[in-house]
């Protein structure tokens, strides 16, 4: 005699089931996210592109002692982080909705690894002209 508790098997679709359960709230931190780092990217990326029309004829001395100004240092390290964590943002959007199964994972955290290597890979390169700039005054 089996002594378990009876098997009910409840016959009801995917939509079914989530209904009544409310929304995960995980997205809309990252909507806001998306929506205040490209807020932001607009006068981070106005403001590079004067200064690479000024620094147009410029040799390599004048744009090392360009970059050893802490103001010039500061905006390039806000713009190549916010740039590469508006990237990660986008490329997880991405991945969330076309990479499925056990690919999923991976994928997720090749887009922060690789994202957060090429921002770690600028923020070092601009920290090295600015050391180079405040020597060369």
């Amino acid at each position: 005699m089996n002594a378990s508790a009876p098997h009910i098997e409840v016959m009801r679709s995917q939509l079914g089931r989530a209904r009544g359960l409310g929304a995960g709230h995980s997205g809309v931190g990252h909507w806001w996210a998306e929506r205040v780092t490209a807020a932001s990217l607009f006068p981070l990326s106005t403001w590079f592109v004067v200064q690479m029309f000024r620094l147009g004829g410029a040799d390599h001395a004048e744009v090392v002692k360009w970059g050893g100004k802490p103001v010039n240092a500061t905006m390039l390290i806000a713009l190549i982080i916010t740039t590469f964590y508006h990237a990660q943002l986008g490329l997880q959007v991405i991945v969330d909705d076309y990479v499925h199964g056990k690919a999923h994972l991976p994928a997720r955290l090749l887009v922060k690894i690789g994202t957060s290597l090429l921002g770690l890979l600028g923020v070092i390169a601009v920290i090295k002209l600015f050391v180079r700039g405040s020597n060369a005054k």
